[in-house]
C-alpha cells in the first residue's frame, strides 16, 4: 500500500521529490484534479516535472 508521509508538525510538509520537510508558508505547490503536490524548491519542482513528461511519452 502507499503510505502518505505526514510530517510531524502540521504547518510542515514533506518536498515530493526529495522528501524534505519545509514550512507550508515557504513550500512551491502544483495543483492536481485532486491533490497538491508540495515542492521545496524550483530544482525539485522541475525534476518531478521531467519525470512526469517522461512518464507521458
Amino acid at each position: 500500500m502507499n503510505e502518505k508521509i505526514k510530517p510531524l508538525d502540521p504547518d510542515m510538509v514533506a518536498c515530493e521529490v526529495c522528501l524534505k520537510e519545509i514550512p507550508l508558508s515557504e513550500a512551491k505547490s502544483s495543483e492536481a484534479s485532486d491533490y497538491v503536490l508540495h515542492y521545496c524548491s524550483l530544482e525539485c519542482y522541475a525534476k518531478w516535472e521531467k519525470t512526469a513528461k517522461q512518464m507521458k511519452n
